[in-house]
């Protein structure tokens, strides 16, 4: 039976070292580290997650402003605030929270923080950064870099010799985390909808990482024996055994059977959802020493 990855407990340890880094940063700069996360329009999701984000925030330590912007909100109008947040030295990171409403242009928006206060590590130069093995100098995408630390509990931070196979090949996590099993020394393939024998391909993994969005998708039979499986697929799926019209929360991954299989395995939830918000906060804190030319903490 698989040792499950606690998500919760590895978070936690994170945000208590971001605390630790934020209460530092403040006692050497006189300043505390800043976060700003613009959200627009009323989507209660966005605001659910604009709302954890905020607390969390405050729980570090960190000064948190959040901007709240109507639906009717320009391009424009959105571009012009992320340009006063770029230039304001109070503020270490920005977020914008996606989705954004259709009428903009989100790529565009993205593009426009400066790279250093990226803290969702979108920013093609942080992308370009991580591709190139840069890993000193930019900031890692939140949820792949939660995910790799989740890997790192189980097998350190040297993966030579192992095969590691993501499944998903999106720019917000498949290439990403493929990057960073790359620089981690593992040996990686990418797969994705096009790909031949994908349970073939899964059989040789020694991690195996599944991002594509499909409920309960990865079955025993594609686990390796022993292999390490990390579920990044949030699904919603009805739960008539719940009653009626209830729904339940499950991963890419078919928990229950693949658990016999895997030596480690991470749940959903609370495997690396946790994990996305801590690394957000790492990345801030990260952004602020460098901001103030000091030697940023590692997590």
């Amino acid at each position: 039976m698989a040792t499950v990855i606690d998500g919760k407990q590895v978070a936690a340890s994170v945000i208590e070292a971001v605390k630790n880094s934020s209460e530092a940063f403040e006692q050497a700069v006189g300043q505390k580290v800043g976060l700003a996360v613009v959200i627009v329009g009323d989507d209660p999701a966005s605001h659910a997650y604009v709302g954890s984000k905020g607390r969390m925030a405050k729980q570090c330590g960190f000064n948190s402003v959040q901007h709240t912007l109507p639906l009717e909100t320009t391009q424009q109008q959105l571009l012009d605030l992320v340009a006063s947040l770029n230039a304001d030295p109070a503020i270490h990171g920005i977020l914008v929270q996606l989705p954004l409403p259709k009428h903009f242009d989100s790529e565009a928006v993205i593009q426009s923080i400066l790279p250093e206060k990226d803290v969702d590590g979108l920013h093609i130069v942080n992308a370009g950064k991580l591709a190139t093995g840069d890993l000193k100098t930019g900031l890692i995408s939140c949820t792949p870099a939660g995910a790799m630390l989740l890997v790192r509990q189980i097998h350190g931070g040297d993966l030579s010799g192992l095969n590691a196979l993501v499944i998903g090949r999106s720019n917000l996590f498949g290439k990403p985390m493929g990057q960073l099993l790359l620089n981690a020394n593992a040996t990686v393939t990418m797969a994705h909808s096009r790909s031949r024998d994908l349970p073939g391909l899964a059989r040789q993994a020694d991690i195996l990482v599944a991002a594509v969005g499909r409920a309960e998708m990865v079955k025993a039979d594609w686990v390796k024996d022993g292999a390490t499986v990390i579920d990044v697929g949030i699904n919603r799926v009805d739960a008539p055994e719940k009653g009626e019209g209830k729904t339940k929360l499950v991963g890419d991954v078919a928990f229950g059977e693949c658990q016999a299989k895997a030596g480690a395995i991470s749940p959903v939830p609370g495997g690396v959802g946790p994990m996305t918000i801590a690394m957000l906060m790492a990345n801030t804190v990260i952004a602020a020493y460098r901001s103030a030319d000091k030697e940023a903490p590692t997590f």
